[in-house]
């Protein structure tokens, strides 16, 4: 069945993406929830005038997204956390909790958007993040957990 994203979908593709996903998922999950809809060939036309007229208005999303990831070139973060016996935290380091500290920084990014390797963090050490800011831009970052004083 093939399809028009309307919304990203994580593991299926990005916003006017045309996708081939199968008959069940698409009928019974993304059109009812109004993350697509089936790629007609009218509805094709629709989607490719629309991605001509946004082509302008991406290149300026695009050095939008770029500025954001360069200010993480020099930014060192240092998440906090109750320890316990060894290296075990208390609770765990969410991507939310990554998120909150970029925003102190200036870097405003959605947690949907941050993927940390492994999910959830439930010890100290230095772990690797890969931010998504875009389509088209996708940035690694280093960041440490480090045990409260």
């Amino acid at each position: 069945m093939e399809l028009i994203l309307r919304k990203d979908v994580e593991n299926v593709g990005f916003k006017d993406d045309v996708v081939s996903v199968k008959p069940g998922y698409g009928r019974n999950f993304l059109i009812p929830q109004g993350l697509a809809i089936l790629a007609t060939p009218s509805a094709r036309k629709v989607l490719d005038e629309t991605i001509k007229q946004r082509s302008y208005k991406e290149k300026k999303e695009i050095e939008d997204a770029q500025k954001q990831a360069d200010k993480l070139n020099n930014l060192e973060i240092k998440l906090t956390a109750k320890a316990g016996a060894g290296d075990k935290i208390y609770g765990s380091v969410t991507n939310q909790d990554l998120a909150d500290a970029l925003a102190k920084e200036g870097v405003e990014i959605e947690k949907k958007y941050i993927s940390i390797a492994g999910g959830n963090i439930k010890r100290l050490g230095q772990y690797e993040a890969t931010l998504r800011f875009h389509r088209e831009v996708v940035s690694n970052f280093n960041f440490d957990v480090v045990a409260e004083a």
